[in-house]
């Protein structure tokens, strides 16, 4: 029995050497950083005019790449960018072929049964994008009509959870992306579109013809969103919170919400109170 146990640990020990590794070591040794970035979520995460990545969250990571390289040690550390998608994102971590992913992603306990999330980087909410021709004017009016989200996200579970809250009757239509979803809209194939309300100002003002469209006032959840990461590597969040923390108390943040929102957007007091308190002391 001595000499199974000894022989199961021997085959054993090398697996869970590797899992308790942290992400930090990969980095050191290629001098890169690996982040998944989403291609479509404007304004947090896309491809500008060139198919480079930018965005908010983008260039908070970028950011959190300068400070790893002084923090760490890790002269000329590189970035790899890997494009995601709502349906791969969580995917690309847990299989660790992305140290982390700049997007738009909701932080919940839910997720965190699978990956780890940095320090918050943004508070939004659910809202509802509409068809004026459909005639909805408040939520309530949404009774009979045909609403699209992005299957699998939180946006989805907000809808369905405000609609039973409402005792409003609606369809639900389930879409693969925010591309999918955005096309529907615009042939009339649904009347709305629910998903993260800045998300939606941004899609907004890309349709065909904005006059057409209305975002209800409506806040349908708390939406936190966080840098994903792979579970259980604690050196590596520690290494991400480092440089947010950084870019918090610092103006750091004030260049990068008016390069993303413009010189005239203000932070909401609930946002301010999240780079507050993402500032920890060192």
């Amino acid at each position: 029995m001595h000499r199974v146990l000894v022989a199961v640990l021997a085959l054993l020990t090398p697996a869970l050497a590797a899992a308790q590794a942290s992400a930090i070591d990969k980095i050191r040794s290629t001098s890169t950083v690996t982040m998944a970035y989403r291609t479509n979520a404007l304004p947090f995460s896309f491809n500008d005019s060139k198919g480079q990545p930018t965005g908010y969250t983008v260039d908070l990571c970028k950011r959190i790449a300068a400070s790893m390289q002084s923090s760490l040690n890790i002269p000329d550390l590189k970035i790899r960018w890997v494009a995601a998608t709502s349906q791969d994102r969580f995917e690309l971590i847990e299989k660790h072929e992305a140290d982390m992913e700049c997007g738009a992603t909701t932080a919940t306990l839910k997720r965190m049964e699978r990956v780890d999330f940095s320090s918050y980087v943004f508070i939004d909410s659910t809202g509802v994008l509409t068809r004026d021709a459909s005639g909805i004017r408040a939520f309530s009016d949404l009774a009979g009509k045909r609403i699209a989200v992005i299957a699998g996200t939180t946006n989805e579970q907000a809808l369905k959870a405000a609609l039973k809250r409402a005792l409003v009757d609606a369809k639900v239509v389930a879409q693969p992306s925010r591309e999918a979803a955005v096309a529907a809209l615009e042939a009339g194939k649904v009347d709305a579109f629910a998903s993260d309300k800045i998300l939606l100002e941004g899609i907004a003002g890309k349709l065909q013809d904005t006059s057409k469209y209305t975002l209800l006032p409506d806040n349908l959840s708390l939406e936190p969103y966080a840098i994903m990461l792979p579970r259980g590597d604690s050196a590596l969040r520690l290494a991400v919170n480092r440089g947010l923390s950084q870019i918090f108390s610092s103006g750091a943040i004030q260049d990068i919400f008016a390069r993303t929102f413009g010189s005239d957007a203000k932070p909401t007091p609930l946002l301010r109170a999240v780079y507050t308190v993402g500032y920890i002391p060192d």
